[in-house]
């Protein structure tokens, strides 16, 4: 009597918890598609997050790279002026941040600026066709520096090297200057003790540090910069605009909007009937199984495109390659665990016992494939440039949400359809004669 009553009670808890999970993923599906708005009077906003085929509204939460979106690239080589004795990796830093800044001031926020190869900077800037953006890219940095009174009394030219330093637990900045600015530098300091010299980089306020003391010698700190990575920037920054990098342009490409959108039309129309073919190929071969990896690669798919919209990825052809990749690797990790409970099924096990097994045996082999294609996907993510970085990206992300659906939801779904009362093997698997079992 009391085992009828336990085996009911877990039937309906299953279903219930079944029924939770269709709900949420209705809910999801939903809310990924045509977002919402949260009460009261819709002052909060869920932006939606899942593709279309139609790239007219395509999610405002979704970054488009510029073969997706449309707009120009350029790519330049870099070359650290004659006699300079400055660190190349931080006239790159500084000269990138230089760009950054330049192209965020006139309106082009979402212009991505990253190094390629040892001595290379490409400049990405969506929605652009226009060449004279290119003028602002390459123009030199102008640094000033201006005495308490509001008077710039040296330029970023007396600067000979400006680096991050660390002295009893200040991060600091120290930093020499030429003959002609040292003399500048200390006839000013001498004269403004305990006043303020602010630092100027293309007319915006760098910095403003304290005159402590007297700098005669050309050498000097700037203290109390707050941590090592506002410091390292800050010198960067000095650096690059006292000898900012000789600028050789290699590259220059458009990519047209209609082009783009096209291609994210046609990316997830193709991904679209290849994840349909998928579900349906699982079903036929997998029957009730079939059904629980269609249910989880939807959850799946919503679920990793709300990462990428959270974390922000921009996606790119590359990218959505990295997004079908993994979206394979899902569905391997589930045809492995199935194999595994067919097997055991094929034994003479019965469901549940075929479902704890299965998974048991799988697991090797699931975590084997997932973290060699981790570890590949880290190696592209660290040595790879530009699309390539975007492939990683999508790519690493995807396998992890992978490992978590196969081993977390596949396996929730499996068990409790099998304590609904789904026990008949033959709903999951063809099997001898005289083979099947129920719970």
């Amino acid at each position: 009597m009391k085992s009828n009553k336990k085996r009911g009670g877990s039937r309906t808890g299953a279903v219930v918890a079944l029924c939770v999970v269709l709900v949420v993923t209705i809910l999801l599906g939903w809310i990924g598609l045509t977002g919402m708005s949260i009460p009261p009077r819709g002052l909060y906003k869920v932006l939606s997050w899942l593709p279309t085929t139609n790239a007219d509204n395509w999610p405002e939460s979704l970054s488009l790279g510029l073969d997706l979106r449309g707009g120009m690239y350029v790519e330049y080589s870099g070359k650290a002026p004659e006699n300079s004795e400055a660190n190349f990796d931080e006239l790159v830093e500084g000269t990138m941040y230089i760009i950054r800044e330049r192209l965020s001031d006139k309106g082009y926020n979402e212009a991505n600026v990253q190094r390629i190869g040892t001595d290379g900077i490409r400049v990405e800037i969506p929605d652009v066709q226009d060449d004279s953006v290119l003028d602002l890219i390459g123009a030199a940095a102008k640094l000033e520096f201006l005495d308490p009174s509001g008077t710039v009394f040296m330029t970023g030219d007396m600067v000979k090297r400006a680096v991050y330093a660390y002295s009893e637990g200040d991060h600091q900045i120290a930093f020499e200057l030429t003959g002609e600015g040292a003399k500048l530098f200390g006839d000013m300091t001498a004269a403004n003790v305990g006043k303020v010299i602010e630092i100027r980089l293309d007319g915006e306020r760098l910095i403003a540090p304290t005159v402590q003391q007297a700098i005669t010698d050309g050498r000097g700190v700037i203290n109390g910069l707050g941590s090592a990575e506002r410091a390292t920037t800050i010198a960067a920054q000095i650096q690059s605009g006292a000898l900012p990098l000789e600028l050789t342009q290699q590259k220059v490409d458009k990519v047209s909007a209609t082009l783009g959108q096209d291609a994210v039309s046609s990316s997830v129309r193709a991904a679209l009937i290849g994840i349909v073919l998928i579900m349906i190929l699982m079903i036929v071969r997998y029957r009730l199984n079939g059904v629980i990896a269609s249910w989880a690669l939807t959850l799946y798919i919503i679920l990793l495109f709300l990462l990428i919209a959270l974390f922000h990825i921009q996606l790119t052809l590359p990218g959505l390659a990295g997004v079908v990749l993994g979206i394979g690797m899902a569905v391997d990790a589930n045809v492995i665990i199935f194999e595994r409970f067919n097997e055991e099924a094929r034994k003479g096990r019965s469901a549940k016992a075929s479902v704890r097994a299965g998974f048991r045996n799988a697991m090797s082999a699931v975590l084997d494939a997932n973290v060699t294609t981790l570890i590949a996907a880290i190696v592209l993510l660290i040595f790879g440039t530009g699309s390539i970085q975007g492939f990683a990206k999508t790519l690493l992300l995807g396998v992890v949400v992978s490992m978590i659906s196969a081993i977390l939801i596949t396996r929730f779904l499996m068990n409790r359809f099998v304590n609904v009362g789904a026990t008949k093997l033959s709903l999951y698997t063809k099997l001898n004669a005289g083979k099947e079992v129920e719970q």
